[in-house]
């Protein structure tokens, strides 16, 4: 998932550069052997530790502490099967509040004091855009659970950054999804895009639906944009009525969508209505209320209630020990864990080099979010799932092969 908030303006990123700056320094004055980083006990210690920087306060908390609670499942069942080749894995998580400097202090901390052999990234892109440079110059193998944006792995000029990957499909994906979703599926024919005009996420989301939606055929009858924090959107939904679309695209995140689906309805707005993973946190229910969301539907990673017998045998260990039908971001932390085992197995070292390069490589690989090999902008190659909101519960719907 991408931003939530623009990039901190200079001040703020003058001092992470500082920062930065000292964190490199002090690595290159720790003795290490090796260099990639981490420590030159790293090798012979029966503890592989796993830096987890997530957003566990502040406005998308409920985003990381779900890829918190998915990845801590994933440590525990593979320390009971006998850990990574032997040795034992210690999840080590850092609030980062939701923030970007505050991303990139941890990425640092987890670098330079905690010495993790690899990182779970921020879930939102800007925050695991703002931790890239941490993860490249120290050779840490960096993998983001929900960064969906294009830039976190491949910046403007075309250069990858070579330590960082995901398990999350990106946002043009979704935007096709949807789009050839409201054509087949619904019939959409005058469509109407709602997108929050500072996020990223939402403005790319957006871009690819509509590109798609004229490509089968379709109209869009009315664009219209609001502002993050933003909390009555009537005026805005006034036009889009006034428009008279037969389905409505609004990428966006949580706490804004809620509002907007419930204020929608209120106004008579009757079509359906689509977005994003962005959508999924149980507070959209508590926002928008369970009858306003009838006839909505969300582009998402995975369903707890997908038949396959994988995916259901995740959700019973989830349940059991966290009491609650694992979402989309649980089962992406899970995903992730397993994912970075994968490599560092595969790898037969502890060494960041060895282990990105086994991540690259990645080919087939059976997960809860579905089986998938890294292409070579270190994208998953993975399929989407469409679920439906019936009386505030997710439904699945269908899933859609890339």
């Amino acid at each position: 998932m991408a931003e939530k908030k623009t990039l901190k303006r200079f001040a703020s990123l003058f001092l992470a550069s500082t920062l930065i700056a000292g964190a490199l320094a002090a690595c290159s004055n720790e003795g290490t052997t090796k260099e990639s980083g981490g420590s030159s006990s790293s090798e012979s210690s029966d503890v592989i530790k796993i830096g987890a920087n997530l957003e566990l306060s502040g406005p998308v908390a409920s985003y990381g502490s779900s890829i918190g609670d998915g990845a801590e499942l994933a440590v525990e069942e593979i320390n009971a099967a006998g850990g990574i080749d032997g040795k034992q894995v210690e999840l080590v998580k850092v609030d980062n509040k939701s923030d970007n400097a505050e991303a990139t202090n941890a990425a640092i901390k987890l670098a330079t004091q905690d010495k993790v052999t690899a990182m779970i990234a921020p879930a939102t892109s800007g925050n695991v855009i703002a931790t890239a440079q941490i993860a490249n110059q120290n050779k840490i193998p960096t993998v983001t659970a929900s960064g969906t944006a294009p830039n976190v792995t491949e910046n403007a000029d075309g250069t990858i950054n070579d330590y960082v990957f995901r398990t999350c499909f990106i946002d043009p994906f979704q935007g096709v999804v949807a789009a050839n979703f409201a054509t087949s599926e619904l019939g959409a024919k005058n469509v109407a895009i709602y997108a929050d005009n500072a996020s990223d996420y939402a403005k790319g989301l957006a871009a690819s639906f509509k590109e798609q939606i004229e490509a089968n055929g379709g109209t869009v009858v009315a664009e219209e944009a609001y502002v993050a924090d933003d909390t009555d959107f009537k005026s805005t939904l006034t036009r889009i009525k006034s428009a008279n679309p037969d389905f409505v695209f609004i990428p966006g995140y949580y706490e804004e969508v809620g509002l907007i689906v419930k204020q929608a309805r209120e106004l008579g707005i009757e079509a359906p209505l689509m977005g994003a993973d962005g959508w999924d946190s149980p507070t959209l229910v508590e926002l928008a209320g369970a009858e306003a969301l009838n006839n909505t539907f969300i582009t998402n990673h995975y369903s707890s209630q997908d038949p396959d017998e994988t995916i259901q045998g995740f959700v019973d260990a989830f349940e059991a020990k966290f009491s609650e039908a694992p979402n989309a971001f649980h089962a992406l932390g899970y995903d992730t864990v397993y994912y970075l085992k994968d490599a560092i197995e595969r790898a037969g070292s502890t060494d960041g080099e060895a282990i990105q390069k086994a991540l690259a490589e990645t080919k087939d690989l059976s997960l809860i979010t579905g089986t998938f090999s890294v292409d070579e902008k270190h994208n998953p190659v993975k399929s989407a799932t469409v679920l439906e909101y019936v009386d505030g519960n997710q439904e699945f719907n269908s899933k859609v092969n890339p």
